[in-house]
């Protein structure tokens, strides 16, 4: 059992959620934010039996109230929440201003209560939306805010800026550790969808006939939560971003052939044909959302996360374990159409790569 007490915000999402299970099995007693009470017995259920180590705090990212109290003898926060909309906002400082202002209060709130250190979840959109010559993205990359992005892919790199620099002008003796995950997939504790299960979701119920030829990093929400647990801890972690993703990166077609090797007939409606690049662009013109699959087309990211391997020990579950899991929980929560595939008596194989500067 461990006595220093942890901070999560947003602990009733898919990745908060996951970050207060694995702090309660680690041994850590644990506050978590919620924006309305009366989502504490829905992150009980979440967490499971070690609830008990389990406090709730409320606050919102908007509003200054109640974080003072949230972050009242804690010796460690971990920074979860931040703004997800179903759909891109017209007005980017919708997604901006609560991403950026959310992640300064968190950090005001944890330097003036004396924590020793908060651990911040950012995005691989805060490192690699920005072309470079190359697609090889490490720590050391940003996404340029100006850039025309998403407001969510804006909003990720200008909250994460603004956390650095508040550190070094205010920040005292706080320390932050930054995580870049990937796309982020795996098992869902509860029935709210993130945007990645979401997807998921899509292909198996047959709502998603074609796919954009765009490749993207996955990483399991598992190893996710384990990541910023590492961070919270290690001594060499103060200062550092760390990128997560669990291998070479995959097409919306390769993650659609994995669920259609591994799920059988709970797979029989998962896309099979990926839409050429004339055809994303000519969607494109009527559909907004494709947009960003215009400039993301052709490349194909490669993540290096030596450093989260070497400094912290880290080791992603592969990707097709990531990808099956994801499937197999949303059919079990009854989330989508489709019989309950019967698990492995093994793990799932790692899937093919295709010919290309993946390594």
């Amino acid at each position: 059992m461990n006595n220093d007490l942890v901070l999560v915000t947003g602990g009733s999402g898919y990745v908060g959620s996951h970050v207060v299970k694995r702090l309660l099995d680690e041994g850590f007693p644990v506050r978590t934010t919620i924006r309305s009470m009366n989502r504490a017995d829905d992150v009980r259920a979440m967490v499971g039996p070690r609830a008990e180590r389990l406090e709730f705090a409320q606050a919102n990212l908007t509003d200054d109230a109640g974080w003072e109290g949230a972050v009242d003898g804690c010796t460690y926060v971990v920074h979860v929440a931040s703004p997800f909309p179903p759909a891109q906002p017209d007005d980017p400082d919708e997604l901006i201003v609560p991403a950026r202002d959310g992640a300064l209060r968190v950090l005001r709130a944890a330097r003036d209560a004396g924590v020793k250190r908060t651990v911040l979840t950012s995005s691989f959109a805060a490192v690699g939306y920005s072309r470079k010559p190359g697609e090889d993205y490490t720590e050391t990359d940003w996404t340029d805010p100006a850039d025309d992005n998403t407001p969510y892919v804006r909003s990720k790199a200008i909250a994460e800026r603004a956390a650095w620099d508040y550190i070094e002008a205010e920040g005292g003796g706080l320390e932050l550790s930054v995580i870049n995950p990937s796309g982020i997939f795996g098992p869902l504790l509860g029935p709210h969808l993130s945007a990645s299960t979401g997807l998921v979701k899509a292909m198996l119920d047959g709502a998603m006939p074609v796919v954009p030829p765009v490749y993207f990093g996955v990483v399991d929400v598992r190893d996710v939560a384990d990541i910023h647990v590492r961070a919270l801890t290690h001594p060499a972690a103060a200062g550092e971003r760390f990128l997560a993703s669990n291998g070479p990166a995959i097409s919306f077609l390769q993650l659609a052939r994995i669920l259609r090797e591994h799920l059988g007939e709970a797979a029989a409606r998962v896309p099979t044909r990926e839409l050429t690049p004339d055809e994303v662009r000519e969607a494109a013109v009527s559909n907004p959302t494709l947009r960003d699959a215009v400039r993301q087309s052709g490349g194909i990211p490669v993540l290096r996360t030596e450093k989260a391997r070497t400094m912290l020990g880290w080791e992603p579950r592969d990707t097709a374990t990531t990808i099956v899991d994801t499937a197999r929980s949303l059919i079990q929560l009854g989330l989508c159409e489709g019989e309950t595939p019967r698990p492995p008596h093994r793990a799932v194989s790692r899937p093919k790569e295709p010919r290309s500067r993946i390594r």
